[in-house]
């Protein structure tokens, strides 16, 4: 006999929980689970463990909508982060739904019965769960392996190779050589870190990467906290954030060559006089065609101003014993190499997912409203911003599916399919990004279209509009009747 509930969550981690909050608030008449296939819940805030672990972007957005944000600082170190989840999940009373240790492998639709049909493993035997709903929030990315490029010659180096998504707990890197490879938010945050204790700390880049740098800790918002109600500050720092993200993202979008002469001016301000700023902070595409990567209290100009830290721009050759080669000849001696090489995009955490008996092909469906799946029923997929926050997106994905929830129970339905209409749509990539990470990944994903409600946004505020208020009839196919009584 399998257990039957109405919605299934996958992942514990900020999406997870998340999900949990609005379905006990928005649908407390509905029965759920949620499966963590690790042994804790936080995700990618307990995943990551290396030195300096922070977010890349304010808490009063990557916050929930519904619980304030209280700590002094804005940019906030994972730890921190990792305490609010479970204090969330603590006061919300989602102990008791959260299984950890339950890994999804496969889920399979049956019209006839209305129900997924999720075949999960736990301690290395597998059994069913039966739900009305499924909704993925999982994350983007392979939990299991991290990207790392395969390195000529890295079997002769001597040194620790390390890829921060499997740091060693122990590490002793004091006074070592290290190079770190890449420019992203990881090499970005490790660098000023490892400098604090590193004898020399480099970070290798293949080309440069927009930074902007901001305070951590939000002195306005902290000082309304002290003088206004909590979830009024909290609530107007957070649509101040919101509206500034989006102003700033449009103006570098709108005038890219302005916007990047402006960071790039602000790096040069945080660096000595006379800094290769053109070599090595310098980036070939525009601002926002990648992630902006932030510097809290400019700490890695900081470290690279003095002298503890370095940033080389080339490419390698080979690893030899002691250290790296570039192509240019030139030698990085280390004793340990960190790959912040990026992440292996994973959606729907792997799963087998398929309807009636047919596995679902992700490049052959088209993503609705940012959350949904073409001719997939009763699925949601959670996927963040590029350009803001990930929980923006998230807080309104689970809003959302509770609203259609509660409008297939009032109209005696079961199934809710995205269905795309006789009008024409185009088709584009999921993900206008130019990262490699991305690039990488995107010939596996669902397309976008190019009009509603087939287009993400990366918007919060239409998305607002759209998922908050809009109908949710639109290309959206209800059906599948609740069965009458038996007669008595």
């Amino acid at each position: 006999m399998a257990e039957r509930f109405d919605v299934v969550v996958v992942g514990a981690g900020i999406s997870g929980i998340g999900a949990g909050v609005h379905l006990k608030h928005r649908c407390p008449d509905r029965s759920f689970v949620i499966l963590e296939g690790r042994d804790r819940i936080g995700g990618t805030w307990d995943l990551f463990r290396y030195p300096g672990i922070r977010s890349d972007s304010d808490m009063f957005t990557l916050g929930y909508s519904f619980r304030p944000w209280t700590d002094s600082k804005a940019i906030a170190d994972g730890p921190s982060i990792l305490r609010y989840l479970h204090d969330t999940v603590r006061d919300e009373g989602l102990d008791g739904h959260i299984r950890t240790g339950t890994r999804v492998m496969a889920a399979d639709w049956s019209t006839p019965d209305a129900l997924w049909r999720v075949t999960v493993e736990q301690d290395g035997a597998q059994s069913l769960i039966e739900c009305s709903f499924l909704f993925l929030g999982s994350g983007y990315y392979d939990y299991a392996r991290g990207h790392t490029p395969d390195f000529p010659g890295q079997a002769d180096f001597a040194g620790q190779v390390i890829h921060p998504q499997f740091w060693p707990e122990a590490l002793d890197y004091a006074g070592k050589r290290i190079v770190v490879i890449g420019s992203g938010a990881t090499a970005v945050t490790l660098v000023p870190e490892l400098a604090k204790q590193a004898g020399h700390v480099t970070m290798l880049q293949r080309s440069p990467t927009y930074m902007a740098s901001r305070p951590s800790e939000d002195v306005l918002a902290n000082w309304m906290r002290d003088h206004l109600p909590l979830k009024l500050a909290y609530g107007i720092t957070r649509w101040r954030n919101v509206l500034l993200q989006q102003v700033f993202y449009k103006l570098a979008r709108a005038r890219p060559r302005q916007f990047a002469d402006r960071l790039i001016g602000m790096v040069r301000d945080a660096l000595p006089a006379g800094y290769d700023v053109e070599t090595h902070f310098t980036p070939s595409y525009k601002p926002w065609d990648q992630r902006v990567c932030l510097v809290p209290d400019a700490d890695l100009f900081t470290a690279l101003g003095e002298g503890l830290a370095e940033v080389v721009t080339g490419r390698i050759d080979r690893f030899a014993a002691d250290g790296i080669r570039l192509t240019d000849g030139r030698m990085l001696p280390a004793d340990i190499v960190v790959t912040a090489t990026g992440l292996e995009l994973k959606l729907m955490g792997g799963i087998a997912v398929s309807v009636d008996g047919v596995p679902l092909n992700l490049p052959d469906t088209l993503n609705y409203k940012g959350m949904m799946l073409s001719d997939v029923p009763n699925l949601a997929i959670c996927f963040g911003y590029t350009n803001a926050s990930w929980t923006l997106k998230a807080d309104l994905t689970a809003a959302y599916v509770c609203r259609l929830l509660n409008a297939m129970r009032a109209r005696g339905m079961r199934q809710a399919t995205p269905r795309v209409s006789a009008e024409a749509t185009g088709e584009a990539p999921f993900l206008d990004f130019t990262s490699g990470y991305v690039q990488r990944a995107m010939a596996q994903f669902p397309k976008q279209g190019t009009r509603k409600p087939w287009r993400l946004h990366q918007n919060y505020l239409l998305d607002l509009l759209a998922l908050k208020y809009g109908s949710v009839d639109r290309e959206m196919e209800f059906s599948n009747p609740v069965p009458a009584p038996a007669a008595t």
